[in-house]
């Protein structure tokens, strides 16, 4: 059902938009181009914008799971911890500091991944380190919040000193959008979001340990150092990856492994990486719709719309957890 559900979205997303798609017009305008006005918007913008909404919501997904996983936290996320800022520094510094990129015979968008997951890995192994010392999820929280703030302040400072050029597409790169990634960009999308849920669905039974705790874990034979390692290593690639193309998105890396775990009533990662991935794409692509959706003023942020949508999802689950606290 939640695959379906992916496909009702995605087809969806090929026909909402300013310029109104028939459906009977899509599968001419995919395998039948007659180079109309409608073909093209098909082909050339919303397809491209489809296929990265799921694919980044996938990968946005299956990286909320892994950390809150991890750190068996239930607010850990992406954005929360401050991977997203991290990621979005090592993009500033591509997009900013040109000669970092334009000197070298290496693709731009090859230096936008590498850019984001060094910058996301960082700032994860930072959490990382705070979480062993300390322990309190509250702490961590803030931590992350903190050095989210820090890596804000860099990016001002980067902003200040940059061209006006290179400073307009840094600006419209931080609203979020799933529209910026064309057919000619898909390549690098998709194959480092591919490999990051690919791996994370060979680590459901260490995802499974771990939830036991470290030392429970060790005693079933599983390498606790390498599971950690793995899972920050494909945490760092998904949500780099994700950010270096779409921005940093709010929320759905927060808030997609919880409604999966309130749909399926279950903690066993066999169930729960592929129905948060799918359930990721989803709202990925409904997001993308609704941002899309036509208005006299233009079209939504797409992060307002995660916003609209994750909000709510977080208050549920702090007022979930007061109450668990209360009756245990």
């Amino acid at each position: 059902m939640l695959a379906l559900l992916c496909a009702l979205l995605f087809v969806v997303a090929l026909l909402v938009g300013t310029v109104p798609i028939a459906l009977v017009d899509v599968p001419a305008a995919l395998f039948d181009p007659d180079g109309s006005i409608s073909s093209r918007i098909v082909r050339e913008v919303r397809l491209p914008g489809a296929v990265t909404a799921l694919v980044a919501g996938m990968g946005l997904a299956v990286s909320g799971i892994l950390m809150q996983t991890l750190f068996r936290n239930p607010l850990a996320g992406p954005s929360v911890l401050g991977i997203s800022s991290g990621a979005s520094l090592g993009v500033a510094l591509v997009m900013l500091v040109q000669p970092l990129w334009s000197v070298l015979p290496i693709p731009r968008d090859l230096w936008l991944v590498l850019a984001a997951f060094i910058g996301g890995m960082g700032v994860l192994l930072l959490v990382l380190l705070a979480d062993r010392r300390m322990g309190n999820a509250v702490s961590l929280l803030i931590i992350g919040l903190m050095i989210g703030h820090l890596c804000s302040a860099l990016i001002s400072v980067l902003q200040a000193a940059g061209s006006a050029t290179a400073l307009k597409g840094y600006v419209l790169w931080g609203m979020g959008s799933f529209s910026g990634v064309g057919s000619d960009r898909l390549f690098w999308l998709l194959v480092p979001v591919c490999s990051g849920v690919l791996g994370a669905f060979l680590l459901v039974k260490p995802l499974n340990a771990l939830l036991l705790g470290p030392d429970q874990a060790a005693t079933l034979g599983v390498s606790v150092h390498r599971s950690r390692r793995m899972i920050m290593i494909i945490t760092g690639l998904l949500a780099g990856t994700v950010t270096a193309f779409c921005g940093p998105i709010a929320f759905l890396g927060l808030v997609t492994p919880h409604i999966a775990r309130a749909l399926f009533r279950t903690s066993d990662h066999h169930r729960l990486v592929p129905a948060t991935a799918l359930i990721g794409g989803a709202l990925a692509l409904f997001c993308e719709v609704l941002a899309r959706l036509p208005l006299a003023n233009g079209a939504l942020p797409l992060n307002a719309v995660t916003s609209l949508l994750g909000a709510p999802v977080v208050v549920w689950i702090l007022v979930g957890a007061q109450r668990w606290s209360r009756t245990a």
